[in-house]
């Protein structure tokens, strides 16, 4: 295995309490970085102190938004390891958001290697405690000096960590979500699929209507029709309508989740019908008039599983799943974090052993 420079922080940060995480509050000892020049590629991977960027004020980044990022997390394993789940997939998906944003695209495996030293160096923040694990953000941002419109000529890769607490602090529950109708978040043809920051900073004004109206999460629907279901707040979403589960088909303004997908495998691995087609919102408001509609729920990397109880749409909110937590969805969460944390066997490979706790 290529290792690469490591300088180690001559002071070194006190670790938060386990009870005490909550989510991005604080950031290990180190952070990766990895340069790229036009012409010369990537180069200088090097793992340095966590600290400020030294950048222009000009950095294109600031100005045109060339930026992508992902999630990912490390968890300890009962057989004293340190584990990911899929990283390769998180890895493939940065390149395709970086061929989205006009960005070079990364050697998958010699950032996942980089990664993979970072976290053995810092794998004493890797928190213990039940729902509890390391948080992984890489990012690119595009750092040349200029103000002229057009894909920049240098990049930065950075790679930071987080200890972060469980998600649900008292056990998976559902929430209500609200139906936006008014504002958009991507449109087909634009950089929904792409998991850059724009996206999500055009999805706040909505979240924080909803909030203030008592709801937990928005709904998105398409921006040209303003008809069909896309994602739940920054998570995908599925739905139980009778025996089948169906959820958004990927049309260029969803996000490919790496849960989403790894829910689509064990659906089929269980024998329950899966399906990935547009959906209306007009037909999960029929579906639960008749009866039908037996659960909801969006997944991602932060939740994993995230039930949903109610929902809300032109004034009429509906219940789902007696605004319990769904057999099904209780099912995939119990699985999916117990083969994450070593819980359960990995028949699929999943699991990638980063080194020893």
């Amino acid at each position: 295995m290529k290792s690469w420079p490591i300088t180690l922080a001559t002071e070194k940060k006190l670790k938060p309490a386990p009870d005490h995480l909550g989510f991005g509050k604080y950031f290990t000892d180190h952070m990766l970085l990895m340069d790229y020049t036009d012409g010369l590629g990537w180069h200088d991977l090097r793992i340095v102190p966590y600290g400020p960027l030294a950048l222009d004020p000009s950095a294109m980044v600031l100005h045109y938004g060339q930026e992508v990022f992902e999630g990912m997390k490390a968890y300890r394993t009962p057989q004293g390891k340190i584990a990911l789940f899929r990283p390769e997939m998180n890895l493939r998906r940065m390149n395709e958001s970086c061929a989205r944003m006009s960005m070079p695209q990364v050697d998958a495996e010699e950032v996942l290697e980089g990664i993979r030293q970072l976290i053995e160096l810092e794998k004493d923040w890797v928190p213990e405690g039940e729902g509890n694990s390391l948080y992984i953000r890489p990012f690119m941002i595009a750092t040349e000096a200029g103000l002229g419109v057009r894909a920049a000529s240098e990049y930065q890769l950075i790679v930071i960590l987080s200890p972060v607490g469980a998600y649900y602090s008292e056990g998976i529950h559902p929430v209500r979500i609200y139906v936006e109708d008014q504002y958009v978040r991507a449109v087909r043809g634009g950089t929904g699929e792409a998991k850059t920051s724009g996206n999500y900073a055009a999805g706040i004004k909505a979240q924080e209507v909803a909030k203030e109206f008592g709801f937990s999460q928005v709904l998105w629907l398409d921006g040209i029709e303003n008809r069909y279901v896309e994602e739940v707040g920054s998570m995908n979403v599925f739905f139980k309508i009778g025996d089948e589960v169906v959820t958004p088909e990927l049309n260029g303004s969803i996000l490919a989740g790496i849960t989403r997908n790894s829910v689509i495998s064990l659906l089929e691995d269980w024998g329950i019908p899966v399906k990935q087609r547009r959906i209306s919102v007009s037909e999960l408001f029929e579906a639960h008039e008749a009866g039908t509609l037996r659960e909801a729920f969006g997944t991602g990397t932060a939740a994993v599983i995230s039930p949903i109880g109610s929902m809300q749409w032109e004034g009429r909110e509906i219940e789902i799943c007696g605004g319990q937590t769904g057999e099904l969805s209780k099912r995939l969460y119990d699985t999916l974090t117990g083969v994450q944390r070593g819980d359960q066997e990995d028949p699929r490979g999943w699991r990638y052993t980063v080194c020893e706790a």
